[in-house]
């Protein structure tokens, strides 16, 4: 399995490129910005992109959305609770933080996701986690023992849920529903150093 990991953007995302390394097919996870970097690694390793999924739809999570799905023909997904905000300036928060000024306005998903679903990609199998909170259709992909948690959880902290529609009542259920895992999982968040789950009950102050 490959996994990169590039930090895009102002405010420093995690943007992933996975891939199945014998078929070559790949998912980009959360391209906030800095379109040509993630394409270079695409381009580098020679992936053929499957899938561009966001964990959410803030501004810092989809911004080069739309160079990487003109450039790679890969088909969008989202949680169906953050559909929305792909096209919704005040959603996706660009109309407040977009770069230079911008208003981000995204193509509509192909796919619609919810809890539980699957996405296949070459022999990678990716699981929905919904954990509402920070957005109301925030994800985690679980990938065999890693964690893709987007702004639900950090290393030491998590997601702010003073944004619209916003709930730190939903984000608390969330993080119980993370820590029901038996196993010690990996977790690659979308801001910050990675971390374990072990490491987290322990050094996350917020849990």
């Amino acid at each position: 399995m490959f996994i990169k990991r590039l930090s895009v953007g102002a405010l420093s995302v995690n943007c992933y490129v996975v891939a199945d390394e014998g078929s070559k097919e790949a998912v980009v996870i959360d391209p906030g910005s800095q379109a040509q970097d993630i394409l270079k690694v695409i381009d580098d390793n020679d992936l053929k992109v499957k899938y561009v999924i966001n964990t959410h739809g803030h501004n810092d999570h989809i911004a080069a959305n739309p160079q990487l799905l003109e450039e790679t023909g890969a088909e969008l997904l989202i949680h169906q609770d953050d559909a929305e905000f792909l096209q919704n300036s005040e959603l996706n928060l660009s109309f407040f933080i977009g770069e230079m000024g911008q208003q981000l306005e995204c193509p509509k998903a192909d796919r619609l996701l919810a809890d539980g679903e699957e996405i296949e990609c070459g022999s990678l199998v990716f699981s929905v986690i919904h954990t509402p909170g920070h957005t109301p259709g925030s994800i985690c992909l679980k990938l065999d023992d890693t964690l893709f948690t987007g702004d639900t959880i950090f290393a030491r902290g998590v997601g702010r849920t003073d944004f619209p529609m916003g709930s730190y009542s939903a984000l608390r259920d969330s993080i119980a529903k993370i820590l029901d895992f038996e196993e010690d999982l990996k977790i690659c968040p979308g801001h910050g150093p990675e971390s374990t789950l072990n490491r987290a009950r322990s050094e996350n102050s917020y849990i």
